[in-house]
């Protein structure tokens, strides 16, 4: 009789529980299911493994595997038994399994759902996170094969162990005997699981990021022997940027007598370099990458930037070539920025890292660019360099990526990075794509909590080579999810760089209010509308006439400053001409210097061919770029700089005489105004943050008895749209009701249908043409009798054609008030999204519709209702009577709460729904049910597969 241990494999080998991972010190591994082939790997781990290690493992002195041992660990049906291995160049590192048990602690089958884990990790990658990462993937494989709760058996003195345990956020129970510590924990996700998941993630990818940009000592592979060439470029733009690091030369075509290149050190392979390197910047043609690949994983390499092209963007033998690089430096725990990458840069004193294509190195600040493209990353350097030697003087770059083809690094970990990262400020991001936009939205609004985050969003499909789910969401939802997480979202890259160096140098607005001052009154005027048609309050420009000074403007200014009732100050400037005008120095220092004496109000100016001007209101007193930053002594207590160029302490003497705050200036008054105007909205969604709001709770709702149902529907079918009365039941049992229809295939069953719901009625024609188009005319309403009935059915059946055609039904009336439409969809990337907007031409013509990520809290309901442009026909405007936008916010919530709660429901549509008054009437439902896609966020952190 065969035993458990000894039967084939009941199911064909998992590949999806294959995945790559960050550990926490920055290094990747590879996660996969342990197999029959593995025997070998497996004894070579385990005699790796400390004595200690292993009496913890086995609870005695356990020197080496037996073949039993093997056979038992390297044997797995992949359901009651699964073992899993974290391996870096192929070679084992950990491994952890499970064995589902009885409640005896017996082996067991199905229907048990409990397992007994272990772990094993060798002693060189303890501390890396490899343990916390190998939970993750066996709970996720555990769920998958039906079981909910893992015990696991310690040592007291295992207080690792323990602690990874411990740590992981899940539910448990711990106990004590014989000298054991036993715990069992439930493997469901919860809330702080999935917390402690995510704080793992965001340590474990910005550290990844921080070896790339951070490193100790950089290798350029592909250094030409001549001047000329990427490589040599490359190497002369590191040395012209005072790297502080070590710095290698590596080129398999150097002569063996060559020592350097440029002063220096010249190897013919990263292999026979003496020390340590930390990033291989790669500049050799692609068919030769795998070999430098490999050279590099072997001598220890952190981190590639691969230059060489010739990759996805070159066709399908490219995409796999890309793809075969990915896999090959992920074996060795390495990440790659690129292929196609125009490299990357850290402007820090202790770095200064140009391992870029850039010839100059980007003045040094605090604001973080991200970019795939190489030409945008090219346009973002030169207009940041040029606004920084003018209009915003020394505001300058903490870090840069250009990704090239973000085959593996991405805007996600860069973001990861920029997070916590004390260098950066602000973040600008050109995004030709969002790969995984589930993701970026709860990586943006955590960030935008913390520091601002300007987008421009390309409208491209995903990066090639990526096996990442593609949104279906239009272009314009998706830019409204960004808004919704805090983005700030622009659509050019001078929108871009406008509202970014504002973010970087002032404080955020307190409000909407605006004041406008100076010496044009057109270009005060050209300001004012300017501000109207941003939705922000300005008040009445104050010219100060072309004669003004500047002790005039500094009057001015500071009087705007110090009024309650302004938020923020616009100053307008022209050329002027005569013996009194001021000086660009002289008015520059009045502007600074009355506003140093308001800190906590941003101030703007528009100029009108003023380089000088622009110049004068950046400069530092003393005018010298390399000055010593220095800390703002007028900034608001309480609130972290906002500001990229926020300057580091100074000597005292600095200090006191460079004490005004920088003041961005802009060539056209809209280009300033809609900088303004970002930075309200964005300020008031940091308001609105720390207060989200919560999900509501409500007595009605059958959370279980619409479980059943659903279940029962899905039964029939893995796909379907649920019939009227399905979908009414459904609906019901989430406190939605929907205003009964009954067909009326002619006169008489009309009839019928008007006595048993009683009148007055509603004549509908549902066809598919004519349905929500009662401007066709296929509606009749306020039927009060019979007569009237059969009067209006004979009407519509003359202009229309016959029942057949028509399809009509027969409704009760509902109260008079708003049409509007109530959307909920499940996306497979970004998630459930609701939306709302006014039923008819205004959603359907003009795409007036506003979303939000599902759940949506109270907040996030209301804001919804009023986010539409259509908005004040819900509030009384003109005359009309105010609809009853509470019941409409709590339909909104319950609909939330539906796809939220059962992911099964994958689209649903109420149109109309009728805002009355009071209360809400729907006339028309539709639910559409399937298996629900699987939750990437949900399950254990991995990088994107290829």
């Amino acid at each position: 009789m065969q035993t458990p241990a000894d039967r084939q494999d009941r199911h064909e080998y998992p590949a999806h529980w294959e995945a790559d991972v960050v550990l926490r010190d920055g290094g990747t591994a590879r996660i996969r299911p342990i197999t029959v082939d593995d025997a070998d790997r497996l004894v070579s781990f385990y005699e790796q493994v400390s004595d200690e290690s292993k009496y913890y493992r086995f609870f005695a002195p356990y020197p080496r595997l037996s073949a039993k041992d093997v056979h038992r660990f390297t044997h797995h049906d992949f359901v009651d038994r699964v073992g899993l291995a974290a391996t870096v160049g192929g070679e084992f590192i950990a491994t952890v399994r499970y064995d589902r048990i009885d409640a005896d602690g017996m082996p067991a089958s199905g229907p048990s759902d409990e397992a007994e884990v272990a772990f094993l990790v060798q002693d060189a990658h303890q501390g890396r996170g490899v343990a916390s990462a190998l939970l993750e993937h066996i709970g996720a494989v555990a769920r998958e094969r039906g079981i909910r709760r893992f015990a696991a058996e310690v040592l007291p003195a295992n207080t690792k162990m323990i602690k990874v345990f411990t740590d992981a956020g899940y539910t448990q129970k711990r106990s004590f005997e014989d000298g054991v510590v036993r715990l069992e924990f439930d493997l469901e996700p919860t809330d702080r699981s999935l917390a402690v998941q995510y704080a793992r993630e965001q340590r474990a990818e910005a550290r990844s990021v921080r070896r790339l940009l951070v490193p100790g000592a950089v290798a350029v592979v592909g250094t030409g022997r001549t001047p000329g060439g990427v490589g040599r470029g490359v190497l002369g733009n590191i040395r012209a940027a005072g790297y502080t690091g070590h710095l290698y030369a590596v080129n398999r075509a150097f002569p063996e007598d060559l020592k350097e290149v440029d002063g220096v050190p010249a190897y013919r392979s990263v292999r026979d370099v003496d020390g340590p390197v930390d990033l291989a910047v790669v500049a050799v043609p692609a068919e030769h990458v795998p070999e430098v690949v490999a050279e590099c994983g072997e001598h220890g390499v952190q981190g590639l930037v691969v230059l060489s092209a010739g990759y996805a963007e070159a066709g399908p033998d490219g995409r796999e070539r890309q793809r075969a690089l990915v896999r090959q430096a992920r074996t060795y725990g390495m990440r790659i920025i690129g292929p196609n990458a125009f490299g990357i840069i850290n402007t820090s004193p202790d770095v200064r890292l140009n391992a870029s294509l850039a010839p100059e190195m980007p003045r040094p600040g605090h604001i973080g660019l991200f970019a795939q493209s190489g030409a945008i990353g090219i346009a973002l350097l030169s207009r940041l360099h040029r606004r920084g030697g003018g209009v915003t003087g020394v505001t300058g770059v903490s870090t840069f990526v250009s990704s090239g083809n973000r085959a593996d690094v991405s805007g996600n970990d860069v973001l990861q990075y920029w997070y916590d990262d004390p260098d950066t400020d602000v973040v600008l991001m050109y995004l030709e794509s969002i790969g995984n936009p589930r993701k970026f939205n709860r990586l943006a609004r955590r960030t935008a909590a913390a520091k601002p985050l300007v987008v421009v969003q390309g409208a491209g499909s995903a990066p090639q080579g990526h096996a990442v789910r593609a949104t279906r969401l239009p272009h314009a939802t998706v830019s409204a999810l960004l808004r919704q997480a805090g983005v700030i979202r622009v659509d050019t890259i001078t929108e871009l760089v406008d509202a970014g160096l504002l973010l970087a140098r002032q404080p955020l607005p307190p409000g909407p209010r605006v004041a406008i001052l100076g010496n044009s009154e057109s270009l005060g005027l050209l300001t004012y509308d300017q501000c109207l048609a941003e939705g922000l309050r300005p008040s009445r420009p104050l010219d100060l006439t072309t004669e003004a000074s500047a002790e005039d403007f500094h009057r001015a200014l500071s009087q705007a400053l110090a009024d309650d009732t302004c938020d923020a100050v616009v100053v307008t400037a022209i050329p002027a001409i005569g013996e009194a005008s001021p000086g660009d120095a002289e008015l520059a220092q009045a502007l600074r210097s009355a506003a140093a004496g308001v800190p906590g109000k941003p101030v703007l100016v528009v100029h009108v061919e003023l380089g000088g001007l622009a110049e004068a209101l950046s400069a530092a007193a003393s005018t010298a770029p390399a000055a010593p930053e220095r800390e703002d002594p007028h900034r608001p207590a309480g609130r972290p700089p906002a500001a990229a160029e926020v300057p580091r302490p100074a000597p005292a003497a600095a200090t006191e005489q460079n004490c005004s705050r920088l003041i961005p200036a802009y060539p056209a008054a809209e280009r300033a105004v809609r900088a303004l105007a970002e930075a309200v909205k964005y300020a008031q969604w940091r308001r609105e943050a720390a207060d989200p709001g919560k999900v509501p709770e409500y007595d009605d709702i059958d959370e279980k008895g619409a479980a059943r149902l659903i279940d029962g529907l899905l039964a029939r079918g893995q796909g379907l749209t649920l019939g009227t009365e399905e979908t009414c039941e459904l609906l019901g049992k989430y406190g939605i009701r929907v205003h009964r229809a009954l067909p009326a295939p002619d006169p008489d069953a009309a009839a019928k249908a008007a006595r048993a719901l009683g009148y007055p009625v509603a004549l509908k024609a549902t066809a598919p043409h004519l349905r929500h188009r009662a401007d066709l005319g296929g509606v009749r309403l306020d039927l009060a009798d019979e007569e009237q009935l059969r009067w209006a059915y004979a009407e519509l059946t003359g202009l229309f054609g016959g029942p057949d055609e028509l399809r009509p039904v027969v409704q009760t009336m509902a109260p008079r008030g708003v049409d509007t439409v109530v959307r909920a969809v499940i996306d497979p990337a970004a998630g459930a999204v609701l939306s709302f907007g006014l039923a008819g031409a205004a959603s359907q013509l003009l795409g007036d519709m506003a979303h939000r990520l599902v759940p949506v809290t109270d907040r996030d309901a209301t804001s919804l209702v009023r986010s539409i442009r259509t908005a004040p026909l819900l509030f009384g405007w003109r005359g009309s009577t105010p609809v009853d936008t509470p019941a409409l916010e709590e339909l909104l919530q319950r609909v939330s709460r539906l796809v939220d709660d059962h992911p099964e429901v994958v689209a649903v549509t109420l149109e109309p729904v009728v805002v009355a008054p009071r209360g809400v009437s729907v006339l028309s439902a539709s639910v559409r049910l399937a298996p629900p896609p699987a939750r990437d966020d949900l399950g254990p952190r991995t990088l994107p597969v290829y």
